[in-house]
């Protein structure tokens, strides 16, 4: 199965993202990754990447476009893959599209859309707290998943820190711009059919079986 995750920052994509893997098995797939596995590999695309990279511009979108499409190629996708966080505009949307049919790849299934409000995004990220030691990245809430020890991480002894991403009037603006960017693809893949809404406020695993259930019709 074939499957975009779309969601604003905190809206749970990683947990649920994790979940949609497990239970499918097919590979989650993040721009990020993609672009670092394509730079290290040397592909041509990966090189042309690297060129922007190098320079701190941003990759354009034709260049992520042919990257994603060259990853959706890779035999662990061959049972299917998930996409989480692109596209991220309706330009990616359409140029992926193109990309999909001229590669002769499956088309997309189902497009996974978490939904939540204002208020809860800026409840998860401003009490979110997370271990500066890459090697652990341990991530914890304030109220909802606390350390045993204040402000000390649990797996490796690190103090915990706040990054500036999840300062509430950072986490304003990244949801602004989350909402201008990406809310025009809601409507699109709506339109298309493909468009599953859940809201995910609830329980992580209350809010995993709903996205399963709805997978698993679209699939049948």
């Amino acid at each position: 199965m074939n499957i975009v995750l779309l969601g604003a920052p905190g809206a749970g994509k990683g947990t649920q993202a994790q979940r949609i893997k497990d239970e499918f098995g097919i590979p989650q797939i993040s721009t990020g990754d993609m672009l670092r596995a394509a730079v290290a590999a040397g592909t041509p695309v990966g090189l042309e990447a690297k060129g922007f990279m190098d320079k701190g511009a941003l990759v354009p979108d034709e260049v992520v476009v042919a990257i994603v499409a060259e990853r959706l190629q890779q035999e662990d996708c061959a049972k299917g893959w998930m996409l989480d966080g692109f596209p991220r505009t309706e330009a990616q949307a359409v140029a992926l599209d193109e990309t999909i049919q001229k590669s002769g790849l499956a088309p997309i299934d189902a497009v996974v859309y978490l939904k939540v409000s204002e208020e809860v995004v800026l409840d998860r990220l401003s009490g979110r707290r997370v271990c500066p030691n890459t090697e652990c990245g341990g991530t914890y809430h304030v109220r909802n998943m606390p350390p045993k020890k204040e402000g000390i991480c649990d797996k490796c002894g690190t103090a915990l820190i706040h990054r500036k991403d999840d300062q509430p009037e950072t986490v304003k603006d990244r949801l602004a711009t989350y909402e201008k960017s990406t809310s025009g693809l809601v409507g699109r893949y709506k339109d298309a059919g493909l468009l599953i809404e859940v809201v995910s406020e609830g329980d992580p695993a209350d809010v995993g079986k709903v996205i399963s259930e709805e997978l698993r019709k679209k699939a049948s």
